[in-house]
């Protein structure tokens, strides 16, 4: 099966990026062994080795003891070992010589890889980026191989946890014995840390007295808007904010019980002559965004809290943390991964969650019968951001494409046009001017961030999105 569609043209011309990268057969087996580490602890990635890096063919048949070692780097070099697929190719080398090149495609890892130093990259943009100890921890939790939830929490004691609460929970599951058995013999609740016996963080969070005093922005915001859109300062548009505290379970009941009251209903007369009530958005999706935000949020990051938004057409849920394992924005309907495995467990002990896995598709599916938008989700930085929109969007949307329609065909070419200009790297000075516009910044905002938010383009230095030498090109 061939590894890649692009051409050798493209290969020696496609800048260096997220999914790709291109080696000179000299490059040594060790440093190349940093660069399937960095693609495989992120999203995978395609290696062409024979190109140099200002695009020069040089091929791989002068330097075949390199490349046996080469392909060993993953075994060798790689802790642990990285399952690779390989393929060669012909092609015409910079001196019109027959020759060949050698493509390495590493699989997106749900473990996580270091070299034989113990040192653990990822791949950002264009570059391997060695972590810190505290990047490396991050990476440790969001894949899973190890969770924040089981750490010990610092100065926390068995005196931290209601064992009243345990008590209810365990007669729910049908446990026989005592509460304080219960947190002492079941799920690694109690951490030897340093000589000191600590509860876990799933402990405090689920049956803690006060888990805010371990846990202080492990609780959840609510903000609603008069509008459909935050303003600040003396033009201030909010009408309500309001804080839910408390352990796992009564986080979720608080919340839902509060963003209930503020769902509107619209009644009307149906067919049959008998009054409808509908909720302008269906239960089961409002409330799946807020569980998954609860069950999934990435606990370790201290400086922030969920926060839900509501605006008179639609509602955005913000959790803290990227998406976990190997879960990403184009795989998530598929894929189910839990960060926080013993929080998830114990929400589907109370059915808040029902089916693992289940809740995201059927999210889409009750959005799609009732006639609404899908589900959107974006990630920035450390957030993850979840947004339903109800009738009046939809119907704010057909009113403008009625009122509009060449306006919307317009969009509609001038994305079509961006995407076939930028299957080379493009910068935005050259996608205007292409267009036939001067005005960069109408651009960037109408057409580019449209399209890099549907996943169609995405940026070359996505690390650094105003950099000077920033290229927006097709997403492979």
């Amino acid at each position: 099966m061939k590894l890649t569609t692009m051409t050798i043209e493209e290969m020696c011309t496609t800048n260096e990026k997220q999914l790709y990268d291109r080696k000179s057969a000299k490059i040594e087996a060790k440093a190349i062994a940093v660069s399937m580490i960095a693609f495989a602890n992120a999203d995978g990635g395609l290696l062409v080795v024979g190109i140099e890096d200002n695009g020069e063919i040089t091929g791989i048949d002068d330097f075949t003891k390199n490349i046996n070692e080469i392909l060993r780097a993953p075994l060798d070099f790689c802790q642990p070992s990285i399952m690779i697929e390989t393929e060669v190719i012909n092609c015409m080398d910079s001196h019109d010589k027959d020759n060949h090149l050698l493509l390495i495609r590493i699989p997106q890892s749900s473990e996580l890889h270091a070299n034989h130093r113990d040192e653990v990259f990822l791949r950002i943009g264009d570059k391997s980026k060695k972590l810190t100890f505290d990047e490396r921890l991050q990476l440790m939790y969001a894949k899973g191989t190890r969770y924040y939830e089981n750490e010990p929490v610092y100065g926390s004691t068995i005196e931290d946890i209601d064992m009243k609460v345990v008590s209810d929970y365990c007669t729910k599951i049908g446990y026989g014995k005592s509460p304080e058995e219960y947190i002492r013999q079941n799920k690694k609740f109690i951490v030897n840390a340093n000589n000191r016996q600590e509860m876990s963080g799933a402990a405090i969070l689920l049956f803690g007295k006060n888990p805010q005093l371990f846990f202080e922005r492990a609780r959840v915001r609510f903000i609603k808007y008069e509008g459909t859109e935050a303003k600040v300062g003396a033009a201030m548009n909010v009408v309500k904010d309001k804080i839910f505290e408390g352990r796992i379970i009564d986080l979720v009941e608080k919340t839902i019980e509060f963003v209930k009251s503020q769902i509107k209903e619209h009644t009307y007369l149906g067919a049959d002559a008998r009054f409808i009530t509908e909720p302008e958005y269906p239960e089961f999706a409002w409330k799946e965004l807020i569980i998954n935000a609860v069950a999934h949020r990435d606990y370790s990051i201290k400086g922030t809290d969920i926060q839900i938004k509501m605006f008179d057409d639609h509602i955005t849920v913000e959790s803290p943390g990227t998406l976990p394992g190997i879960v990403r924005l184009n795989n998530m309907r598929e894929i189910h991964f839990s960060r926080n495995p013993k929080i998830a467990g114990i929400l589907h002990e109370y059915k808040y969650v029902r089916e693992f896995g289940e809740g995201i598709d059927r999210m889409y599916l009750e959005m799609k019968q009732a006639g609404l938008p899908e589900p959107e989700y974006r990630t920035a930085a450390f957030m993850v951001y979840a947004t339903i929109k109800n009738k009046k969007f939809a119907e704010s949307s057909n009113t403008g494409n009625t009122q509009d329609n060449t306006q919307d065909n317009t969009q509609d070419n001038t994305q079509d046009k961006i995407l076939t200009f930028c299957k080379t790297p493009r910068s935005k000075n050259e996608i205007t001017a292409f267009l036939g516009y001067k005005d960069t910044k109408n651009i960037a905002k109408n057409y580019l961030k449209p399209l890099i938010l549907e996943g169609k383009l995405v940026m070359t230095i996505p690390d650094k999105p105003n950099s000077k030498n920033q290229k927006y090109v097709v997403k492979q």
